[in-house]
Protein backbone atom coordinates (compact mmCIF):
# COMPACT_ATOMS: atom_id res chain seq x y z
CA UNK A 1 0.00 0.00 0.00
CA UNK A 2 2.54 2.79 0.80
CA UNK A 3 4.69 1.69 -2.09
CA UNK A 4 1.55 2.29 -4.40
CA UNK A 5 0.60 5.37 -2.36
CA UNK A 6 4.05 6.99 -2.95
CA UNK A 7 3.84 6.46 -6.31
CA UNK A 8 0.27 7.87 -6.87
CA UNK A 9 1.77 11.32 -5.81
CA UNK A 10 5.10 10.79 -7.96
CA UNK A 11 2.93 10.06 -10.94
CA UNK A 12 0.23 12.77 -10.91
CA UNK A 13 3.34 15.56 -10.75
CA UNK A 14 3.48 17.40 -14.18
CA UNK A 15 6.47 15.47 -16.48
CA UNK A 16 7.69 12.74 -13.63
CA UNK A 17 9.07 9.69 -15.04
CA UNK A 18 9.34 6.66 -13.37
CA UNK A 19 12.07 4.59 -14.44
CA UNK A 20 14.49 1.39 -12.70
CA UNK A 21 17.96 2.86 -13.44
CA UNK A 22 19.27 0.17 -11.50
CA UNK A 23 17.77 -2.21 -12.57
CA UNK A 24 16.20 -5.01 -9.97
CA UNK A 25 12.97 -3.73 -9.27
CA UNK A 26 13.82 0.09 -8.19
CA UNK A 27 11.24 3.93 -8.06
CA UNK A 28 13.11 5.97 -9.52
CA UNK A 29 10.83 8.96 -10.20
CA UNK A 30 12.47 11.82 -12.27
CA UNK A 31 11.40 15.04 -13.71
CA UNK A 32 13.22 16.76 -16.60
CA UNK A 33 15.98 13.42 -16.20
CA UNK A 34 16.93 14.66 -12.54
CA UNK A 35 15.79 12.38 -9.79
CA UNK A 36 13.24 13.74 -6.78
CA UNK A 37 11.84 10.63 -5.33
CA UNK A 38 13.22 7.13 -5.06
CA UNK A 39 11.91 3.72 -3.75
CA UNK A 40 14.57 0.49 -3.25
CA UNK A 41 14.27 -2.99 -3.66
CA UNK A 42 14.35 -3.73 -0.01
CA UNK A 43 11.43 -1.37 -0.06
CA UNK A 44 11.41 0.18 3.25
CA UNK A 45 10.24 3.87 2.50
CA UNK A 46 11.21 6.38 0.08
CA UNK A 47 14.10 8.67 -0.30
CA UNK A 48 13.21 12.24 -0.86
CA UNK A 49 15.22 15.16 -1.81
CA UNK A 50 15.23 18.48 1.12
CA UNK A 51 16.47 22.16 0.52
CA UNK A 52 19.21 21.81 1.73
CA UNK A 53 21.57 19.40 4.60
CA UNK A 54 20.81 21.05 7.60
CA UNK A 55 16.64 20.72 6.35
CA UNK A 56 17.51 16.81 6.25
CA UNK A 57 19.64 17.03 9.44
CA UNK A 58 16.43 18.68 11.11
CA UNK A 59 13.98 16.13 9.68
CA UNK A 60 16.75 13.26 11.00
CA UNK A 61 16.96 14.82 14.56
CA UNK A 62 12.97 15.03 14.85
CA UNK A 63 12.61 11.80 14.00
CA UNK A 64 10.66 12.48 11.23
CA UNK A 65 12.97 10.74 8.49
CA UNK A 66 16.21 8.75 8.79
CA UNK A 67 19.22 9.41 6.38
CA UNK A 68 18.72 8.13 2.69
CA UNK A 69 21.52 5.60 2.45
CA UNK A 70 23.37 6.13 -1.05
CA UNK A 71 22.46 9.58 -1.23
CA UNK A 72 23.41 13.14 -1.12
CA UNK A 73 23.54 14.77 2.75
CA UNK A 74 20.43 16.67 1.45
CA UNK A 75 18.44 13.60 0.90
CA UNK A 76 16.35 11.60 3.46
CA UNK A 77 14.55 8.75 3.88
CA UNK A 78 10.61 8.33 5.05
CA UNK A 79 9.89 5.34 6.26
CA UNK A 80 6.61 3.23 5.22
CA UNK A 81 4.59 4.24 8.43
CA UNK A 82 4.85 7.52 7.66
CA UNK A 83 1.43 9.88 8.14
CA UNK A 84 0.32 10.33 4.38
CA UNK A 85 -0.02 13.86 4.77
CA UNK A 86 3.38 14.58 5.74
CA UNK A 87 4.83 11.89 2.86
CA UNK A 88 2.68 13.62 0.13
CA UNK A 89 4.26 17.11 1.22
CA UNK A 90 7.97 15.66 1.52
CA UNK A 91 7.20 13.84 -1.84
CA UNK A 92 6.00 17.41 -3.59
CA UNK A 93 8.59 19.41 -2.12
CA UNK A 94 11.49 17.36 -3.52
CA UNK A 95 10.05 17.41 -6.62
CA UNK A 96 9.50 21.44 -6.61
CA UNK A 97 12.99 21.27 -5.56
CA UNK A 98 14.11 19.18 -8.28
CA UNK A 99 11.79 20.80 -11.11
CA UNK A 100 13.05 24.56 -9.79
CA UNK A 101 16.44 23.46 -10.85
CA UNK A 102 15.30 22.47 -14.18
CA UNK A 103 16.02 25.35 -17.25
CA UNK A 104 13.66 27.89 -17.16
CA UNK A 105 13.02 26.53 -20.80
CA UNK A 106 12.37 22.78 -20.04
CA UNK A 107 9.97 24.09 -16.80
CA UNK A 108 8.22 25.66 -19.36
CA UNK A 109 7.71 23.21 -21.76
CA UNK A 110 5.70 21.32 -17.82
CA UNK A 111 1.93 21.65 -17.31
CA UNK A 112 1.81 24.81 -14.24
CA UNK A 113 2.57 23.80 -10.62
CA UNK A 114 1.36 23.73 -8.30
CA UNK A 115 -2.48 23.64 -9.38
CA UNK A 116 -4.49 26.64 -7.89
CA UNK A 117 -7.06 25.44 -5.82
CA UNK A 118 -5.66 22.03 -6.04
CA UNK A 119 -5.33 22.03 -2.01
Amino acid sequence: MERDFANQICAALPGAELSDPWGGGHDAWKVGGKMFACIGVVNTGVSVKTPDIETASLLIEMGAAVKAPYFHRSWVHLPWGTAEAEMQHRLEASYGIVRGGLTKKFQATLAPWPVEGAR
